[in-house]
């Protein structure tokens, strides 16, 4: 089985080619490529099955020619990766699948994709909900804090924090929200730096503390927006994460746009004799 490495700020993840949706991606596989020891680590696996080959994706067929099977490491799948789908491009680009852009459809719907004339990619991520439950969360050293629970479309909580607390978090455990959201959530830890400029650390469902979340760089900035009362207001937020920059801009229809970089680390052919141990 030939897979491919790449990561979008440090987000990673294994790519699996599988046009003809051929393969299954049973948990277990998905565990055992995603293992740092074991396998090839990364944070998530990316099939990659045209929306006619897949079961999930034969709904968007008509409107998008590829699928994003996006798994979190720990097997279990999820909505959208919004840095997984720009690395997601990046692929489709390298294999000449598509020139610059593309239709990608996600379990949380289709995704508009393209690659700039700077090698960034932007992602047209779609309609952010705010959600009216306000849950609240422990992380020590924090005590428990109110925060926003944001649909983007994964679930997110967001724990504004201050700037000099934010390097002191210990995200080796998940962090306590109550009452949790009903799929469970991200949680995104949040210090202001200056107007439309943030720093984020996250704990993400089924993986652990990530060096970069892209739906949760989203969520983080609908929510900081959202407290400062600028709203959609077309205007450009940094966030900054350990993995390095995305930009989002929140428009004034009320639709999210991710930018941010993509890269494919290497390919690789993965031994037969490994897959068939792990494949049981």
């Amino acid at each position: 089985m030939r897979v491919l490495k790449g990561h979008g700020t440090e987000n990673d993840f294994v790519i699996v080619p599988d046009l003809d949706g051929e393969l299954d991606l049973s948990p277990a596989l998905v565990r055992a490529l995603c293992d740092r020891r074991g396998g090839i680590g990364a944070d998530g696996v990316l099939r990659v099955v045209r929306c006619a080959n897949d079961p999930d994706g034969k709904e968007f067929a008509a409107d998008a020619e590829y699928f994003m099977d996006y798994r979190n490491a720990d097997g279990s799948v999820a909505e959208t990766c919004g840095n997984g789908i720009r690395v997601f491009l990046r692929y489709l680009i390298r294999s000449r699948l598509v020139r610059e852009s593309a239709a990608v459809a996600t379990r949380g719907g289709i995704v508009s994709v393209r690659s700039g004339t700077d090698g960034d990619i932007s992602v047209q991520m779609g309609l952010p909900q705010v959600l009216a439950d306000r849950p609240v969360a422990t992380a020590a050293p924090i005590s428990t804090q109110a925060l926003a629970a944001v649909r983007m479309p994964n679930p997110h909580v967001v724990i504004p924090v201050a700037a000099e607390v934010l390097d002191q978090l210990d995200l080796t455990r998940p962090p306590i929200v109550v009452p949790p959201l009903p799929d469970g959530q991200n949680v995104e830890f949040v210090a202001p730096i200056a107007p439309y400029h943030l720093r984020m650390r996250v704990h993400e469902r089924g993986v652990g503390e990530t060096r970069s979340c892209g739906t949760g760089i989203c969520a983080a900035a609908v929510a900081a927006a959202t407290a400062a009362g600028t709203g959609a207001d077309g205007r450009t937020w940094q966030v900054d994460v350990p993995g390095g920059t995305c930009w989002v801009i929140w428009r004034e229809d009320g639709s999210i746009e991710l930018i941010g970089p993509a890269v494919i680390v290497a390919e690789l052919e993965v031994d037969e004799g490994w897959l068939s141990a792990v494949s049981g």
